[in-house]
């Protein structure tokens, strides 16, 4: 018996496999919202500035969406009860932002078995956007459903952030995210 969503949790996997491991080469008022960058319960005291800072990093999302970190430390943004964008940290790697078009080909190469569609590709000094529509290849030789995608990096300072869509989010949610990937700075010291 086939699960019917087996293969996006596949390509999601896959995707944040690319993400960490590719770029190494490679109209709404919106809130704000400030996370923080080491999660509160890994703190020690040696973490923890002297006078009262906020340090963290402002993602400009749409309104009704929210923040969690995740145990596994990365970043979930959407609204409650449904992630749709995942943003990963890599400290003093953002030199290793990748172009528009050595993220496509790493897309390429990670989702072989699937059906893909570019939509767009999108790069400036400081980020990198690819949003596709993908469709699994079935065993029988058939196509799954096709989802919309967004992969994408944003460089700031010498930090770099990747982002990726969770499986089963809407076009308009993917739109969404690229704008909240493509707004990540941060939070200047209060």
């Amino acid at each position: 018996m086939r699960r019917a969503g087996r293969p996006h949790v596949r390509a999601t996997l896959v995707a944040l496999a690319v993400l960490a491991s590719g770029c190494d080469g490679c109209k709404e008022r919106r809130a704000e919202q400030e996370v923080p960058l080491v999660p509160p319960e890994e703190l020690t005291p040696e973490d923890t500035p002297a006078a009262p800072r906020r340090v963290g990093v402002k993602v400009p999302m749409p309104p009704g969406w929210s923040a969690q970190v995740a145990q596994d430390g990365s970043f979930q943004f959407g609204p409650p009860g449904h992630p749709v964008l995942r943003v990963d940290l890599r400290p003093g790697q953002g030199a290793a932002l990748p172009s528009p078009e050595a993220l496509v080909q790493s897309l390429e190469e990670s989702f072989k078995g699937f059906e893909r569609s570019l939509d767009q590709e999108e790069g400036g000094a400081d980020f990198t956007l690819v949003r596709v529509t993908l469709a699994p290849k079935l065993p029988d030789g058939g196509m799954g459903a096709d989802y919309p995608a967004l992969f994408g990096a944003r460089r700031v300072q010498d930090d770099l952030f990747l982002c990726a869509t969770f499986p089963g989010v809407t076009a308009d949610e993917v739109l969404r995210a690229g704008e909240a990937c493509r707004g990540i700075e941060f939070q200047r010291p209060r």
